[in-house]
């Protein structure tokens, strides 16, 4: 089982579809009346919030990389790896 199917696992039917719509406006390039804050000591991580949902991304060039996905804890903006990579040109 990989990463995303394990985070999708742990997530009940309501934030499936809530990261639905985030990830679709995502990938538009729409962050638009999301709550997306730039994360202290780095210009190319932004964390989402939805409810207790955090996603965080890594934004460059013409890509947005998805880090994590996870709900808020202690551990949730520690140092991660790209779990999905959002091409805008797609």
């Amino acid at each position: 089982m990989d990463k995303i199917e394990k985070v999708l696992n742990r997530l009940g039917f309501k934030e499936k579809q809530k990261l639905k719509g985030i990830l679709l406006q995502i990938g538009r390039d729409d962050f638009r009346n999301l709550d997306l804050k730039k994360l202290k000591g780095r210009k190319d991580i932004f964390r989402i919030r939805k409810g207790d949902m955090r996603i965080i991304v890594y934004k460059a060039n013409d890509s947005i990389r998805i880090l994590s996905i996870e709900h808020r804890s202690s551990k949730t903006y520690k140092k991660r790896q790209i779990i999905v990579q959002i091409n805008k040109n797609c």
